[in-house]
């Protein structure tokens, strides 16, 4: 079923103005239909998304159209239906939502099976992590798109900050998980194999490849290139999925992270850059749009780094490591890695493979940064004035929850 914002969505990108019949053809609808796409051509208008012309209805580029498409671009990108995610009844959800740390089914309000729906939206669509079913409890994860979202609808943003603890959580989830992963050993690659694909298209848009959820599935699993993509980025994507790999083999196999092994990573994500590929930089390089962001000189980059694989080395021959233990080293990790910033190009993606490596190997599953949690993972990272370990430990624990209870419900 065509939706208003699907002829709006035609329209916006199309040059020229578009005629009803012509929105009939574009979604292969029969001409029955005419009336019922001219009716909503004519309510875009009124909402003043549309204006009307001679030639037929053309986008009016005003600040509201303008977000709008935003919010569906944004959606597109991340194989998130719009449909579903422009509904006034979710952006008032999520405006009170925002405002608490968590929210439970007596502060929603609403209808039980309209707050489900809701959840579900969210949840399926990595917006939103479900603490517990009885009592329901959950966190909503603030990003550009729900900002836009709701602003679009009217809603002034307000969100309430918190650092939150979730190791109680996430030590039960584990419990869960490695009793069904030594029942369902077969069915966990498969999940990981499932996972690969969103890993690595969310891990390099933070890095500003401009390749879609979509186009990144086409290129890894059905080995197809998408029309007018740029070979650079294709590579990126293609070279990466060796980097994660190979990770994930080594993590499995509990072998350790060694500067080669490092070096290794980095030369598999980035060789379609021979002249960065696996080497340590002897440059200064920056953060571009944050110049603040510390970065160690070239000239002590080796002696930083073989001190950091000291540390690493120390802690993963200690004995008996609490979980908090584990996630607060993995910050300090990543974090001092990044700062370290020991190569020209490629540290991010390369940080958090090495990450990852760390966490797995501790037999904590993580194979993907929900989409919700993006924009907050850099604000506390590169994205970061000075060192946040504290919000990114945070940030860490919802990361990981989000994937056990992910994988826990697929093992089941």
């Amino acid at each position: 079923m065509v939706t208003k914002y699907d002829i709006f969505e035609f329209a916006y990108t199309n040059r020229h103005p578009v005629r009803a019949i012509e929105v009939v053809k574009r979604f292969k609808k029969n001409e029955k239909e005419y009336d019922n796409i001219h009716r909503m051509l004519t309510e875009l208008t009124q909402e003043g998304l549309l204006i009307k012309n001679t030639y037929g209805f053309q986008a009016k580029k005003t600040d509201k159209s303008n977000l709008l498409y935003e919010v569906i671009f944004h959606c597109l990108c991340n194989d998130i239906n719009y449909n579903q995610l422009l509904h006034h009844g979710i952006a008032n959800f999520l405006s009170r939502a925002l405002r608490k740390k968590e929210i439970t089914s007596n502060d929603a309000r609403l209808h039980p099976l309209t707050l489900r729906k809701y959840i579900d939206i969210l949840h399926q669509n990595g917006l939103l992590l479900i603490i517990s079913e009885k009592p329901l409890k959950v966190k909503v994860f603030y990003n550009a798109l729900l900002h836009n979202l709701l602003i679009y609808f009217g809603y002034k943003p307000s969100v309430t900050e918190s650092i939150t603890n979730y190791l109680e959580e996430i030590e039960k989830e584990l419990v869960k998980f490695r009793r069904a992963k030594r029942e369902r050993e077969t069915r966990y690659q498969q999940i990981i194999d499932e996972s690969e694909v969103a890993f690595i298209y969310h891990s390099l848009s933070l890095e500003g490849n401009p390749i879609t959820l979509n186009e990144t599935k086409r290129i890894l699993k059905d080995r197809i290139i998408p029309a007018n993509l740029r070979s650079k980025d294709v590579n990126e994507v293609e070279n990466y999925q060796k980097a994660l790999l190979q990770m994930l083999e080594d993590s499995q196999n509990k072998k350790p992270l060694t500067l080669q092994t490092i070096l290794n990573y980095h030369y598999l994500a980035t060789q379609h850059d021979a002249g960065v590929a696996g080497r340590i930089r002897k440059i200064e390089v920056h953060i571009s749009g944050n110049p603040r962001f510390r970065i160690t000189k070239a000239a002590n980059v080796e002696r930083e780094l073989e001190e950091l694989i000291k540390r690493y080395n120390k802690f993963i021959q200690r004995g008996k490591i609490t979980l908090k233990e584990i996630l607060t080293f993995a910050v300090y990790f990543h974090n001092e890695f990044q700062h370290i910033h020991p190569f020209e190009d490629g540290n991010s993606r390369t940080t958090r493979l090495i990450t990852f490596h760390l966490l797995q190997s501790k037999e904590i599953p993580i194979f993907d940064i929900p989409y919700g949690l993006l924009d907050e993972y850099l604000s506390y990272t590169k994205g970061a004035r000075a060192r946040e370990d504290r919000k990114l430990l945070s940030n860490l624990q919802k990361v990981i929850l989000f994937n056990l209870k992910k994988i826990n419900a697929r093992l089941r």
